[in-house]
């Protein structure tokens, strides 16, 4: 499945991003939409669903995220909705860890 988030802060050290696989990071923005996909082995096995995808959260719920290889690329955000399938621009998609 997939989680829309929308951004509502980031730190500056996504922006100083330049290795060539952590480049994704500076296209993140504030008030940006975003998809995360939950796929295994992210999923869990007896709930069947990745850990930080707000299943719980209303559309006020403050929540955290934190990019992996740069744990100093972090922010938050607030769930807008969770879909069947992702549908965002491949520079917005990401996947839970």
């Amino acid at each position: 499945y997939c989680v829309e988030f929308r951004t509502e802060s980031l730190s500056h050290h996504c922006a100083l991003e330049n290795r060539p696989y952590a480049r994704w990071m500076q296209y993140l923005r504030e008030g940006h939409t975003v998809c995360v996909a939950c796929q295994p082995p992210a999923m869990n096995a007896d709930t069947h669903r990745c850990a930080g995808d707000g299943h719980n959260a209303d559309g006020d719920k403050i929540l955290h995220w934190e990019a992996i290889g740069n744990s100093q690329c972090q922010g938050t955000w607030k769930k807008i909705r969770q879909l069947e399938h992702c549908s965002c621009p491949l520079v917005h998609s990401f996947i839970f860890t």
